[in-house]
């Protein structure tokens, strides 16, 4: 593998195969009969000690992420201030996943009880090599589950230094294990009859792939795909803010990731606002605030939808192709780029492009503004800048999404609220993260229970 910075190879990782994960799905059902009787209470614990961990290896882990996906320092590091964000919350689960007692009759109770579904899966992008992963792995495990992991083959050395904090925070062997490979795995992780539920973080159409063969086998199967989240600018949004909250939104992480602003539809006069986004987004530099984007294919794919959509006529305000860093010249960078004049059946106003892009469309009114976020498949995220609570109100009762902003560039929930979107962007039931992730890593047992015969007996009893 190589990195996104300079084109340096910086590591060789095997392949697994599909005899390697049906020995990792044996080891986590043996593993899972021990930790799936401890209580929550004590399993727990050990995710007390990861956090700890992660603060201790902070710089670490940065600086490995930063090597082996391309992206800042800064944004490497604040990976894994979220990570404690998630580790937090899964330490109070056991404030969470209280049952229900009742006396319903005479003599006669009834209780329910969260109990962990068995051996689980998660498959994870190359994005955010410890974020997501961080999603699924502290819920699922800490609610009693065994998991197989399925890193990116791009991005497979975070995911090993992870492991070994989990050791070392106490976790048992066979209870966290990691399969490397591609398609192949990730067909058999969706056939594989060992496992119960299978999670995917990735573009929609492998989503749907997914999700598919998933629940084709009957496992239960949470599949988040990709997004076109738009930010609607009104005349009276704040220039300032604006500006630099889209900024930051489009070219975070080089525009890899799935909250990303791709798509600003400008509404009325806001040309003053657009100025101002253009100087702030040409302070964005690559190589030293600007990450590199994963690999050369994805660098060419995204100059190839900046060149279309100038071909096509709209208009390059700033153009980040064929973008250099010295002393990385084999390094994959591309530059913020704005793009004006954006008609919404330009391939760049509705495909993920996954870079820092900003296809801007004009349209006269909100409710025009709104039709057009609506028109897309996706359903990420939505925002609106303006100064207007009531245009703000409006904006977020007829978007279709299900992550919601009002002058935010990138409206993701803080814990315990849960991450997931509507539409083609989210595949399955329920959200990866928060409260309602508990649902998806768990399964309610109902006791009723009788003891004593003097009891009246009635229909109920």
């Amino acid at each position: 593998m190589q990195s996104p910075l300079d084109g340096s190879v910086i590591a060789t990782v095997a392949m697994g195969t599909a005899a390697q994960l049906d020995e990792a799905v044996k080891a986590a059902h043996e593993a899972f009969t021990h930790w799936s009787k401890a209580p929550i209470k004590e399993r727990v614990q050990v995710f007390f000690k990861y956090k700890q961990l992660l603060e201790r290896d902070m710089d670490a882990l940065s600086k490995l992420i930063q090597t082996e996906n391309g992206k800042t320092y800064d944004e490497a590091k604040a990976e894994i201030e979220k990570a404690i964000e998630l580790t937090e919350f899964a330490c109070s689960l056991p404030q969470l996943v209280q049952g229900e007692v009742m006396e319903v009759s005479k003599g006669v109770e009834c209780r329910t009880e969260k109990v962990p579904i068995g051996v689980v899966a998660s498959i994870v992008p190359f994005n955010f090599p410890a974020m997501v992963p961080n999603w699924t792995i502290p819920n699922a495990i800490a609610l009693g589950n065994a998991m197989i992991i399925k890193p990116s083959e791009l991005v497979p050395l975070t995911m090993v230094r992870i492991a070994v904090l989990l050791k070392e925070a106490g976790l048992p062997d066979g209870v966290f294990n990691i399969i490397n490979g591609d398609r192949e795995i990730v067909e058999a992780i969706c056939d594989n009859p060992g496992i119960e539920a299978v999670s995917f973080v990735g573009s929609t159409k492998v989503a749907k792939i997914v999700y598919s063969r998933s629940t084709s086998h009957y496992k239960r199967c949470l599949a988040l795909g990709g997004a076109k989240n738009h930010l609607l600018v009104m005349p009276d949004a704040n220039p300032a803010m604006t500006a630099s909250n889209i900024t930051a939104s489009m070219s975070g992480c080089a525009g890899q990731r799935c909250m990303a602003a791709s798509a600003m539809v400008a509404v009325g006069s806001v040309d003053h606002i657009i100025q101002k986004l253009c100087e702030d987004a040409g302070k964005i530099v690559p190589g030293k605030n600007l990450g590199a984007v994963i690999s050369k294919q994805a660098k060419e794919r995204i100059e190839k939808y900046i060149t279309e959509a100038e071909q096509q006529g709209a208009k390059i305000l700033l153009d980040g192709r064929h973008a250099t860093v010295e002393g990385k010249e084999g390094g994959y960078y591309v530059g913020p780029t704005l793009i004006d004049h954006v008609t919404p059946d330009m391939a760049v106003a509705k495909e993920e492009i996954f870079g820092p892009v900003l296809a801007i469309m004009r349209s006269n009114t909100v409710d025009e503004a709104i039709a057009i976020e609506n028109a897309n498949p996706y359903g990420n995220a939505a925002s609106v800048f303006t100064q207007s609570g009531a245009v703000a109100r409006y904006v977020a009762e007829k978007a279709s999404a299900g992550m919601i902003g009002v002058n935010i560039g990138v409206p993701v929930p803080r814990e315990p609220f849960s991450f997931g979107g509507w539409n083609e962007s989210r595949f399955g039931v329920g959200d990866i993260t928060g409260k309602s992730s508990i649902e998806f890593w768990t399964k309610l047992k109902k006791t009723t229970i009788k003891w004593n015969p003097e009891a009246g007996v009635n229909w109920t009893s």
